[in-house]
């Protein structure tokens, strides 16, 4: 009875030491994946697709992407898909974008599709952004005319992805920024707002004539004005703010002046009082050397009484006729 079980305990666990081996073969080696790529006229090595499991690259990813490329016409052997994988890149993405730009006639070979895609761009975008170009909108740009008339001006730029520049080349924002640039250095040469307003597409062959998508990663095809509004008169306002400006200084200049002048006038006022003190010295003087005699003294104490007395008479001020009684 014993032998009997330990038989029966040995023949399932022989069994699941099969069962576990082939499950272990079977995932290194990926029969339906190299079935289907020998039925689609992809082949795959067996050995390639353990190399692959050994690799930890997922078969399913690059088997996929070769029998799509092989479908549409392309060669890219497993190894550059491989390759590109392990470097962090999109293979699916580069392999559709490859399909895309050979149906479009874009040239484009892997090694330049790989490098866009670990340049951190979207290959796949930038493919059909060259074949349906794409419309940026610039935000709302100010410039002032010669005559000090503010414009505002909003563009559209049409461009299209230049495969040749799309790898070290500039983005949007640069290119945005460079057509804003040249709005405003074509309205401020204006000598008139009004030639402006007439004439919005000077502004655009201007900007356009400067070839701004140069290193860039895009090519323009068209710069169009969307809208124009006039804004202040810049002009104005600075020669208004100029003037007061002006005006200021001339107030402080003035106030100057005018403390200038009150501090001659304190000044002389103390040389006067100084003087004034020097009058009862000088009259001592002259009692004691005889030039000066009491009654002399007396009329002028007279003369100086008189004065004062006319003084306050005229300082006080003048009262109402009295009403008279009825």
């Amino acid at each position: 009875m014993v032998g009997i079980e330990t038989g029966v305990f040995g023949a399932v666990a022989l069994l699941l030491l099969v069962v576990a081996a082939l499950a272990v073969l079977l995932y290194l080696i990926p029969v339906r994946l190299w079935i289907a790529a020998f039925a689609s006229g992809a082949y795959v090595g067996l050995f390639t697709l353990v190399g692959m499991r050994l690799r930890r690259v997922p078969p399913g990813t690059i088997v996929t992407a070769r029998i799509s490329a092989v479908k549409a016409g392309l060669d890219i052997p497993v190894n550059d898909l491989e390759a590109h994988y392990l470097a962090g890149g999109n293979v699916v993405n580069v392999v559709i974008a490859m399909i895309s730009a050979d149906k479009a006639n874009i040239v484009m070979p892997f090694k330049r599709a790989a490098a866009i895609d670990l340049a951190g761009r979207d290959v796949l975008a930038a493919v059909k952004m060259s074949v349906i170009p794409k419309v940026i909108e610039t935000p709302r740009i100010a410039a002032v005319a010669k005559d000090g008339i503010q414009l505002i001006a909003v563009s559209r730029v049409t461009v299209r992805t230049n495969i040749d520049r799309l790898v070290g080349g500039a983005g949007e924002e640069t290119v945005i920024a460079r057509v804003g640039e040249g709005m405003v250095s074509t309205i401020g040469s204006a000598k008139t707002h009004k030639d402006v307003l007439e004439n919005p597409d000077h502004i655009s062959k201007h900007v356009l004539s400067k070839g701004l998508d140069a290193g860039t990663a895009y090519e323009i095809l068209s710069i169009d004005i969307a809208d124009v509004d006039v804004g202040e008169n810049i002009g104005a306002k600075l020669q208004i703010d100029q003037a007061n400006a002006d005006k200021q200084i001339a107030q402080a200049k003035a106030e100057e002046r005018r403390a200038m002048a009150v501090a001659l006038e304190q000044e002389m006022r103390a040389r006067v009082v100084e003087a004034e003190a020097e009058v009862p010295r000088a009259m001592a003087e002259a009692f004691r050397q005889g030039n000066l005699g009491i009654m002399d003294y007396y009329r002028m104490k007279n003369v100086q009484a008189d004065t004062e007395m006319r003084e306050s008479i005229a300082a006080a001020p003048e009262e109402p006729p009295a009403t008279p009684k009825k």
